[in-house]
């Protein structure tokens, strides 16, 4: 047995501490035990009831499941939503765009608010997003973003306040071509318990549904929950994987 801080050999034992024999080290006076136990949860269980959050269970279902107080999966989301970017890189600039509104709310349920979100009609997952009210400051918002692609065209639905930022010759007004961004807003309420239609789970402040909404956009391109930053390798290994599916 060595002492952790200088491994010196020379060791004593110092009574029991928690039923666990103690040793001092004679020569530093540091006072250890044998062996620690691990403290919180292993990272699989962090995986298990990640996952669970992103395929559709609220946080007190994690609980009951799991066993795992409601707000240490909270504090987990939170975590690891702030390593996230908005959403995942794209090599590929859309030649064609498609935008359209998802309504929720946030702290209780007369306070609505729109997830505005953009997709590559050729691929699946969202690629630019927003939240707000459903006025043309939030939409500008968005706007900035995927102006700059150049998109031969931008696919919208009749909502006034598309016109007001895309030029006739770029602008598709069609429900039919949106096929592709109405399924990414159905995979959201899918996915996110808070996003359900008629839910008793809602998010409380706002920060809380823009984390959720990076996870599981992160989730949906990658088809897993990475606890860690994920390294280059990595993305280019699980691109190959394709996408999570119900």
């Amino acid at each position: 047995m060595q002492c952790p801080t200088y491994a010196s050999t020379h060791i004593r034992k110092n009574r029991k501490k928690y039923d666990k024999q103690n040793h001092i080290c004679a020569n530093c006076g540091r006072q250890f035990i044998d062996s620690y136990e691990q403290q919180g949860y292993p990272e699989a269980m962090k995986k298990e009831c990640l996952e669970m959050y992103v395929n559709g269970s609220g946080f007190r279902a994690i609980e009951r499941v799991k066993k795992v107080d409601h707000t240490t999966v909270i504090n987990w989301v939170r975590k690891l939503g702030n390593t996230l970017p908005n959403s995942p890189e794209y090599n590929e600039i859309p030649e064609i765009t498609q935008v359209d509104e998802l309504e929720t709310f946030v702290g209780k349920k007369k306070n609505h608010i729109w997830l505005w979100t953009a997709v590559n009609k050729h691929n699946l997952g969202v690629i630019a997003w927003v939240l707000g009210d459903r006025s043309s400051e939030t939409f500008k918002l968005l706007w900035q973003i995927i102006k700059c692609w150049y998109s031969y065209f931008y696919v919208t639905d009749g909502y006034p306040v598309y016109p007001c930022f895309i030029s006739d010759e770029d602008h598709i007004v069609s429900k039919t071509y949106m096929t592709l961004v109405m399924c990414e807003n159905s995979r959201f309420r899918h996915y996110l318990a808070r996003l359900h239609r008629k839910t008793f789970c809602y998010s409380k402040p706002e920060e809380m549904l823009k984390l959720s909404i990076r996870l599981v956009i992160d989730y949906l391109k990658y088809g897993s929950v990475a606890l860690r930053v994920r390294s280059a390798g990595n993305l280019e290994a699980m691109s190959r994987t394709g996408y999570a599916y119900a």
